[in-house]
């Protein structure tokens, strides 16, 4: 046996998880078009992500890559400033679901995300602690947590809605 050979990392990245993570493609297909991206693949990167089913991202009125407020439609946009400002709008939605530490037992308090000047809080809803922890909160009061997966660079959490831009 070589002892020379590299450890393997007994964990998968944030990026791996995203991979083969059912029913978050969505989520995925919007961040991995993103700079920001290159944190899920980062062994480095120290992470929690706040990952919407699709469900709860097709449940929204107004898309990820939309404005969070409808644009005036007499406004001439050319096709590169649409382009422009529906990345924009991508990445500050991407970022809301990013905290830029790595949380894997939870506690009520409030986190800053990636998102400038944004925040998302996490409230312990049930005190039982014979039930996981992260089973026992919500995220901003209305927000249920699906499933939990540890990486090397830090926790994903499904969560069942999204993280909005108010």
């Amino acid at each position: 046996m070589d002892d020379n050979r590299p450890a393997l990392n007994v964990r998968p990245t944030l990026f791996d998880l995203l991979t083969i993570e059912p029913g978050t493609s969505i989520f995925f297909s919007y961040a991995r078009e993103l700079e920001l991206s290159r944190l899920f693949v980062n062994v480095d990167s120290n992470l929690t992500l706040l990952v919407p089913t699709n469900n709860a991202v097709m449940a929204l009125a107004r898309k990820p890559h939309q404005a969070p407020v409808p644009i005036d439609d007499t406004i001439e946009l050319s096709e590169q400033e649409f382009e422009e400002r529906s990345s924009r709008n991508v990445e500050r939605w991407v970022s809301l679901h990013i905290i830029p530490e790595s949380h894997t037992s939870l506690s009520s308090r409030t986190y800053l995300t990636l998102a400038e000047g944004k925040t998302v809080t996490f409230k312990e809803i049930n005190k039982d602690t014979t039930v996981t922890d992260w089973k026992r909160f919500l995220v901003n009061d209305n927000i249920q947590i699906v499933r939990k997966k540890e990486a090397t660079n830090g926790v994903l959490y499904v969560i069942d809605g999204t993280v909005q831009d108010d």
